[in-house]
């Protein structure tokens, strides 16, 4: 079997996210979780920067135009606002719980797809984003 790479890495994105809520709610069991939040962020920045490093990146930073740093800056920003809130969700409720609602970023970015980006998904689609909707809900009710 030949998997597009795309889905590897999508798949791969999938495996990894799911251990932030895990790991989190670990990690905010007694500590505040702004401040939980910060730590995380210095981690992956450190990280990160590592990362780019080893790979020998860097020389392409300069080819940044303007308008894309500005989309990826606004885009650092919701990202840092959703880890505060998916935090603070942690330290109040259990993992299961906080998990799939987390998840309905899924929809509402495919959503916000069609709305800015113009994308058209087929009715299967829909059908396939309503039963993530559905299974959020199913996933966090008693």
């Amino acid at each position: 079997m030949n998997l597009p790479a795309w889905l590897i890495y999508a798949f791969l994105s999938a495996i990894f996210a799911s251990l932030v809520a895990v790991l989190g709610k670990k990690g905010v069991e007694h500590l505040d979780s702004n401040l939980a939040t910060a730590v995380r962020s210095g981690i992956m920045t450190m990280f990160l920067v590592a990362f780019v490093s080893a790979r020998g990146l860097w020389s392409g930073a300069g080819s940044i135009g303007k308008t894309a740093l500005m989309w990826i800056a606004i885009s650092g920003v919701a990202g840092a606002v959703s880890w505060l809130f998916q935090f603070r969700a942690l330290q109040l409720a259990e993992a299961t719980k906080v998990a799939p609602i987390d998840k309905l970023s899924m929809p509402i970015g495919i959503v916000l797809a069609v709305l800015i980006l113009g994308e058209r998904p087929s009715m299967v689609n829909w059908g396939g984003i309503a039963l993530i909707v559905i299974g959020a809900y199913l996933a966090t009710i008693k």
